[in-house]
């Protein structure tokens, strides 16, 4: 069964009976017999659907389905009406006050099931969604805990990540993926001491060397799921700082046998550090970036992505823009604010 109920609500107890009699045995169910019984029930259980008469006395179910969509305790509530009117101006206006669903009484009780298991999937699914975003804004927060001065670096360095990797041929998908796992991939700097993530001066041999192991922590920590988004998190943590001519760590991986994806995210977390201002150092014209890229292909970048990454620069200013405007607009508000 699941953990929220679902609402059934009609002022006919036939109908309340006939509902019931399809659903008892695979959910938990809470009736309610008019509008107001309705809004009252779905505040009081948070179900996890609403099955909704339209033709009732006191209120009628556009009403109702109105007033869930506008309160933000039931707004995300799905809603399937459950009704005698068959007309097709009946089901549209129904889809536009929020239904995802319209199912014409007399109920077949096959019909009913599927529609109600296939919903509560997409539930489901969301939920799952928001699980996945919730750690990834974690673990991505965690890499930079105590480094305050990013701001909304790894959101929009994962952005341009996409960009570059759309331009490479990726498909939406796999983009949409790659957005969301590179900003786990300092993730593993939970496991180097504060006093060298915050020494204000250049770090030692020996410092320098406990650094690099972030990369390896990293990996060790978002290699635990078998998830896709996290595998690819894993991979992007553990090789972002390899560079093409060997020179890199923590392995010194040279050419293609870095990952893909991990050599896409190197351009991009370099690009978005260099254009960005710090306590230390101002942000860098966009002409001394790109020489710097220039100048780094086939050294420290992948030559080929380096040319593609500044053949699409317009398209990369322009989500620099965007995600500037979103910073200042979001004031001192937490960067999940700005990323969402």
């Amino acid at each position: 069964m699941s953990v929220h109920p679902i609402l059934i609500v009609d002022d006919e107890p036939q109908n309340l009976a006939a509902l019931r009699q399809v659903l008892h045995h695979d959910y938990s169910l809470v009736f309610a017999r008019n509008g107001a019984e309705a809004l009252s029930a779905a505040r009081k259980h948070t179900p996890s659907m609403v099955l909704l008469d339209i033709q009732m006395p006191d209120m009628d179910g556009y009403s109702v389905c109105q007033a869930l969509k506008s309160d933000p305790l039931t707004e995300a509530i799905p809603v399937i009406f459950v009704t005698g009117r068959s007309d097709e101006g009946d089901e549209e206006a129904g889809f536009l006050v929020g239904a995802v669903d319209y199912i014409v009484k007399p109920v077949s009780a096959p019909v009913v099931r599927a529609r109600v298991r296939a919903h509560l999937s997409l539930v489901q699914a969301t939920r799952l969604e928001q699980s996945y975003r919730d750690a990834i804004f974690m673990l991505g927060e965690a890499g930079h805990y105590n480094d305050s001065d990013t701001g909304v670096h790894i959101w929009r360095m994962a952005n341009y990540a996409s960009a570059l990797a759309a331009a490479c041929g990726w498909g939406p998908d796999r983009c949409r993926l790659l957005e969301l796992a590179a900003p786990m991939h300092d993730t593993g700097k939970v496991g180097i001491p504060d006093a060298i993530l915050r020494k204000p001066a250049k770090l030692d041999p020996a410092e320098w060397e406990v650094m690099k192991t972030h990369t390896t922590i990293g990996y060790e920590i978002l290699r635990q799921s078998e998830a896709p988004i996290f595998r690819m998190a894993a991979e992007v943590a553990l090789r972002h700082h390899e560079k093409w001519d060997g020179s890199g760590y923590p392995d010194g991986l040279a050419g293609d046998t870095i990952p893909l994806v991990a050599r896409i995210v190197a351009i991009a977390d370099v690009f978005d550090a260099l254009t960005m201002k710090r306590p230390y150092k101002d942000a860098w014209p966009i002409e001394r970036v790109v020489t710097t890229i220039e100048e780094s292909a086939g050294q420290h970048f992948d030559p080929e992505l380096a040319a593609t990454f500044l053949a699409i620069l317009p398209q990369i200013l322009d989500i620099k823009a965007k995600w500037d405007s979103k910073e200042l607009a979001a004031g001192g508000l937490s960067p999940r604010h700005v990323w969402e």
